[in-house]
């Protein structure tokens, strides 16, 4: 397979941060983590396969996932991963695999084991609706969904990297929607755990309701990790890298200071 789409930031002597973006989302998305929160990190991030600028050939599995985002640390070297929602799953999926590329883990609202009925509907969705009239209507349903709470000028940035014409005059995400409605059936698969002793955060968005990360998930963390899991409840919604950046950021340097 083609090799993916990566986004760098930061220092080439920094340490190493591999920052996993969410379902329908863009490695881009990290832009103002990186450059405003975490400028001494060596920050890398990939447009998961199916998204963004990365091939959009199937297999759509975490398996194929893992595979891609590893080749990346197979040539940087061991790193804090951090993944946010769908890039959360990855993560642990990775961490589960290739225990040796992760030093720390960072789950931002991480969506894992999932309940079947949520993915039947967000996968219809996902679907039935993958493109707007215009520029407008995309936007508008960005400020009714999580990404309300924002600086606008993080939206404005989204629009002008990841909406593409359609045609017809339409607009789309700059995303694989087939890739996008496997994915939610990836996302009910049964949960994996990170290795025992790998120093874990877990970032719980108490605005989401239903919740991503499950009781299940969040209880089976702490019986696997103890005191390697710390647990942090953020007030907030689902975009807690672009609404909690520099809370995000001093997590982050707190694992480096321990590496």
């Amino acid at each position: 397979m083609p090799q993916s789409h990566v986004y760098n930031w930061g220092p080439d002597d920094g340490p190493v941060v591999l920052a996993l973006h969410g379902l329908t989302g863009h490695g881009k998305r990290w832009a103002n983590f990186a450059s405003e929160h975490l400028p001494e990190a060596q920050v890398i991030a990939p447009d998961l396969r199916g998204h963004g600028r990365s091939p959009w050939q199937p297999p759509w599995t975490f398996e194929h996932l893992v595979d891609d985002v590893a080749a990346l640390l197979d040539a940087a070297g061991p790193a804090i991963v951090v993944g946010h929602s769908f890039g959360g799953a990855v993560a642990t999926h990775l961490a589960a695999r290739r225990p040796e590329l992760v030093t720390g883990l960072v789950l931002l609202d991480p969506a894992i084991g999932l309940d079947p009925d949520l993915a039947v509907a967000n996968a219809g969705a996902a679907a039935a609706y993958s493109d707007y009239t215009d520029a407008a209507e995309a936007r508008s349903e960005k400020l009714h969904e999580a990404w309300g709470e924002l600086d606008p000028a993080l939206l404005d940035a989204e629009l002008a990297e990841h909406l593409v014409p359609a045609g017809d005059g339409r607009v789309e995400w700059r995303l694989s929607t087939p890739a996008m409605v496997t994915y939610w059936s990836e996302l009910t698969r049964d949960f994996v755990l990170p290795p025992s002793g790998l120093p874990t955060v877990l970032v719980q968005a108490m605005r989401v309701q239903p919740p991503y990360v499950t009781a299940a998930f969040r209880s089976a963390l702490v019986d696997r990790l103890g005191a390697a899991l710390t647990v942090h409840e953020f007030d907030c919604d689902h975009m807690v890298p672009l609404a909690r950046g520099a809370d995000v950021a001093d997590i982050v340097r707190t694992l480096l200071r321990t590496e």
